[in-house]
């Protein structure tokens, strides 16, 4: 962050907060969070739920964003609280933390980089059919990425998200609105239950809302903003909430989407993100050739944000991961945006994944993501229930026994889908 932009915060006291406009006009580092967490993956999960259970799962996409935002602002609170990064936090846990952290944020960049790459791409080939092929397409999605993180600083990623928000909501948003959702129908959907065959269904659901790695990135997007001290609590809190209201009016629109445009026809779509493109076909043949084609711009918002913000905020997060386990002073510039342990991982995120565009994915690399992968939001649940109970956060900002309680259900929820996600990445390669 630059002096300008720190000079431009206005400073709360630490008791009082900011006034209301005033909070409001700073929302930022959570639509960054919103915008980075809510990928086509996402977005496929919930169309799928809807599409095979109807409305029936409609609980667990709630749960699942109240259990995101409970993660975010554990996040946010122990970084404003404690002066300290979330790294800085794992470290002091013992090394274990670092030895799991540093080989897991290596290999997803480099299958991460692929999968957003590609992600970014299919909405622009369906878009223009008779245009470049998908790899061309992703390599240029990764390259304007690449360009976009490199120079600009974090104030003109944040507008870049939010404009990306916002074509998300219009497009998603849009559809639920034309799929004219049976509100009679819905409420059972709010009492918790399980459908036949459905449990895998409910995991990915209630535990895939709103990114993975990315809810750590939050602290880092806090100090980009300049929100580095307690007096920031309760607008984190208030951007925090307002990141996963947004997500969560996105993952219930496509449920709801999935329940009455192909669950109530019984219409089947395609697997992964190419059940996006197939569902803008859909909606073209029940609303118009400009809809669908407005959907695929929505699907490629979703895609590109995604891509961004990751290439910001895990950027920053792999900078103060090799700078602090090298001994680095916090202030240390190679450890910030700009420097050069950020602008390396910038590189490693765009340029050797290109290389799976055009090979078969290898087998051990993607074993090893999916296994490291599965483990990363138990790791944070639970690290965080070990960051917000000691003297590492100052006693007023520690747990209560109600976000103990919270933490202790998102981090036995996630060990289920870590398991469920061991198992797909086992059986998936063998």
């Amino acid at each position: 962050m630059s002096r300008g932009d720190e000079q431009e915060q206005p400073q709360p006291s630490e008791g009082s907060g900011l006034e209301p406009a005033a909070r409001w006009k700073l929302i930022g580092p959570g639509i960054v969070v919103a915008g980075t967490g809510v990928g086509a993956g996402d977005l496929v999960a919930t169309l799928a739920a809807g599409a095979s259970f109807g409305y029936a799962l409609l609980w667990a996409v709630i749960l699942g964003t109240v259990f995101k935002i409970v993660l975010v602002e554990g996040a946010g609170r122990y970084v404003l609280a404690s002066g300290r990064t979330i790294f800085q936090g794992w470290q002091s846990l013992g090394r274990w933390t670092g030895w799991y952290f540093g080989p897991y944020i290596v290999i997803w960049g480099f299958v991460y980089g692929a999968t957003a790459m590609s992600s970014s791409a299919l909405p622009l080939v369906a878009l223009f059919p008779d245009g470049p092929d998908l790899k061309v397409w992703a390599i240029g999605m990764g390259l304007v990425g690449f360009a976009i993180v490199w120079i600009g600083r974090y104030g003109f990623v944040e507008k870049l998200v939010a404009l990306f928000v916002g074509l998300m909501f219009v497009t998603v948003v849009g559809a639920a609105i034309l799929a004219t959702p049976n509100l009679p129908d819905m409420l059972p959907g709010l009492v918790p239950t399980i459908p036949d065959g459905a449990l895998v269904n409910t995991l990915a659901v209630a535990g895939g809302v709103g990114g993975t790695i990315t809810l750590a990135a939050y602290g880092y997007w806090l100090r980009e903003k300049g929100w580095a001290s307690p007096g920031w609590m309760r607008v984190m809190r208030l951007d925090n909430g307002v990141a996963y209201l947004v997500t969560g009016i996105f993952v219930v629109a496509m449920l709801i989407v999935g329940a009455e445009l192909l669950y109530s026809a019984n219409l089947a779509l395609a697997t992964g993100d190419q059940a996006l493109v197939d569902l803008s076909d859909v909606l073209e043949e029940r609303y118009g050739v400009f809809f669908g084609k407005l959907f695929l711009v929505g699907f490629w918002a979703s895609s590109f944000s995604s891509l961004i913000g990751v290439w910001n905020g895990v950027s920053l997060m792999f900078a103060d991961y090799l700078g602090t386990s090298r001994g680095l002073d916090a202030a240390d510039p190679r450890m910030h945006s700009g420097g050069t342990y950020y602008r390396g991982y910038v590189v490693w995120l765009t340029f050797p994944p290109m290389l799976l565009l055009f090979l078969n994915e290898p087998v051990g690399i993607i074993l090893a993501y999916g296994v490291l992968g599965a483990v990363f939001m138990p790791f944070l649940a639970i690290t965080l229930l070990g960051l917000l109970n000691t003297d590492r956060t100052p006693e007023r900002w520690r747990n209560s026994i109600k976000g103990n309680a919270a933490l202790g259900v998102c981090a036995l929820l996630f060990l289920a889908v870590g398991v469920n996600e061991l198992y797909k990445a086992v059986s998936g390669v063998l």
